[in-house]
C-alpha cells in the first residue's frame, strides 16, 4: 500500500472511530434516562473489555500482559474511568452536540500542559488558538442562557472531565513511546471494568426492559470499536494528519442529538461549537505545517 493510500485509509478509519464515539455518547444519554448511571459506566467497560479480549488475545495471547510499566497502565485505566464517569454525568444534564464540542477542547488544553509538564515549545499562535477554543466553551456555557446554568455546580462536570481527559492524553502520549498499543488497550479496558464493578454491590438495579440492555450493549460495542479503529488509524497515518478530522465528531454528535432527541443547538451555541472546531482544526493544520518545515533541509 502506498503512503497516500495508507493515509487515506487512516483518515477513513478515524472517521469511523469518531462516528462510533458519537454513537456511544448519544446512546449513553438515551440509556441513562432509564438505567442507573453507575450501571451504564459498568456496561460501557465490561462489554468493551470482552470485545477487546476477543480481538486481542487470539493475536497476542498472554504476551499482551507483558509490561514494565504496570503502574502506568493502572493509572491510565483509573483516569479514563474518571473521565467516563464525568462524561456520563455531563451527558445526563446537557445535549450531546454541545458536550462533544467541550470535549474537543482537550487537545487544546493538552497543548498548554505539554509546554508546562513536558517542556515542549508552544508558539504564540498555538496559545491564541487555545484561548479561542476556551472562548468557544464559554459561549456554550454562557451565563443566563447557555447549555448549562453558569452558576450551577453542573458546570464542573464537563470542565472537570476536560482536565482529567487532558491528563489521560498526556499519560497516553508518554506511554506510547514504550508500550504496545494492544497491551495498553487491554489493560485500560479491564482496569475500567474492574473498577466499575466494585460499586455494583451496592447500586445494582434489576433492568427488565430489553431495550435498555440493548442500549448498554451498544455502548460497550461502540466504545470498543471506536478505540480499536482509532488505534488502527494512528498505525496508518501521522497524528498531525489525523487531528483536524477529529472535530468531525462534533458533527456526528449534533446529528445524533437531532435524530434521537430532536435537539438543535441555538445560534450562540453553534457559534461556540464552530469556534472550538475552527481553533482545533487550525491547531492540527499548524502541527502538520510545522512538521513539514522541520523535514525541509
Amino acid at each position: 500500500m502506498t503512503t497516500n493510500a495508507r493515509t487515506l485509509a487512516g483518515i477513513g478509519l478515524l472517521l469511523a472511530a469518531v462516528a462510533c464515539f458519537a454513537v456511544l455518547d448519544t446512546t449513553t444519554k438515551r440509556v441513562t434516562v432509564g438505567a442507573p448511571l453507575l450501571m451504564a459506566v459498568w456496561a460501557r467497560y465490561f462489554f468493551q473489555a470482552l470485545v477487546a479480549s476477543a480481538l486481542i488475545l487470539p493475536q497476542k495471547g498472554l504476551a499482551v500482559l507483558k509490561t514494565d510499566n504496570l503502574g502506568m497502565h493502572l493509572t491510565r485505566g483509573a483516569l479514563l474511568m474518571v473521565v467516563t464517569l464525568l462524561a456520563f454525568s455531563s451527558l445526563h444534564v446537557m445535549p450531546v452536540g454541545e458536550f462533544t464540542a467541550i470535549v474537543m477542547t482537550t487537545p487544546l488544553l493538552v497543548t498548554l500542559l505539554a509546554a508546562r509538564l513536558l517542556g515542549e515549545y508552544v508558539s504564540p499562535m498555538r496559545v491564541a488558538l487555545v484561548l479561542g477554543g476556551f472562548a468557544g466553551t464559554a459561549i456554550i456555557v454562557r451565563p443566563g442562557g447557555g447549555t448549562l446554568d453558569f452558576y450551577s455546580w453542573h458546570i464542573l462536570l464537563p470542565l472537570g472531565m476536560v482536565v482529567a481527559n487532558a491528563g489521560f492524553q498526556l499519560l497516553t502520549s508518554k506511554m506510547a513511546r514504550t508500550e504496545a498499543a494492544m497491551t495498553t488497550q487491554f489493560y485500560t479496558s479491564w482496569v475500567g471494568a474492574l473498577l466499575a464493578s466494585i460499586p455494583l454491590y451496592w447500586f445494582w438495579t434489576t433492568i427488565d426492559n430489553p431495550a435498555l440492555w440493548l442500549g448498554l450493549l451498544v455502548m460497550g460495542l461502540a466504545g470498543a470499536a471506536g478505540h480499536m479503529l482509532m488505534i488502527m488509524a494512528f498505525e496508518r497515518a501521522p497524528a498531525a494528519t489525523l487531528m483536524p478530522y477529529m472535530y468531525l465528531q462534533i458533527g456526528f454528535a449534533m446529528l445524533g442529538g437531532w435524530f434521537m432527541f430532536d435537539h438543535i443547538p441555538d445560534h450562540m451555541s453553534l457559534l461556540g461549537i464552530g469556534l472550538i472546531a475552527a481553533c482545533g482544526t487550525a491547531g492540527g493544520l499548524l502541527t502538520l505545517y510545522e512538521s513539514r518545515l522541520r523535514r525541509e533541509p
